[in-house]
């Protein structure tokens, strides 16, 4: 790895909000720089979350991504010639991104004529209510980890 490591930048809470979370949100939902369709699509989801759960929407949202984010994983590592997946621990920083891009990729994939808005905010009512693709994508993290646990010794 040649230079230096990018500076970590600091995200500016959402106008909304206020949340940094809900601005991490946003921008892992924008495409090609289309911000404010973003922004439609996460507060009509932030919206539905908070009616349908009952809890201010910012709570609902964390606890959603506290009962899909992964503490364990599998990575590949060499040794002696064969792959094995070896579980280790996830730091903080990629449990949110995990967490945010399997609840996005859960809502893309049900998308079947309905507005974003309303599928995200279904994927984030089931992430908050502890089911749905994104949980059963973290399940199956798990489960992995888990069945390679005899490989933990070559962790690094």
């Amino acid at each position: 790895m040649r230079g230096k490591k990018a500076p970590k930048r600091n995200i500016r809470p959402d106008e909304v909000y206020g949340s940094v979370t809900v601005a991490k949100l946003i921008n892992y939902i924008m495409i090609d720089g289309k911000k404010n369709a973003a922004r439609d699509i996460v507060y009509g989801a932030m919206k539905e979350l908070g009616e349908k759960t009952g809890v201010p929407a910012v709570k609902a949202l964390e606890k959603g991504l506290k009962n899909v984010k992964p503490e364990i994983e599998v990575r590949s590592r060499r040794v002696g010639g064969s792959n094995y997946q070896v579980p280790t621990p996830v730091l903080e920083g990629r449990q949110m991104a995990l967490a945010f891009r399997w609840i996005i990729a859960a809502a893309r994939g049900a998308r079947k004529n309905q507005p974003m808005s309303k599928v995200l905010g279904r994927e984030l009512i089931d992430a908050y209510n502890s089911e749905g693709m994104a949980m059963r994508k973290k399940e199956e993290v798990q489960r992995m980890a888990e069945a390679n646990r005899a490989f933990a010794h070559f962790a690094w």
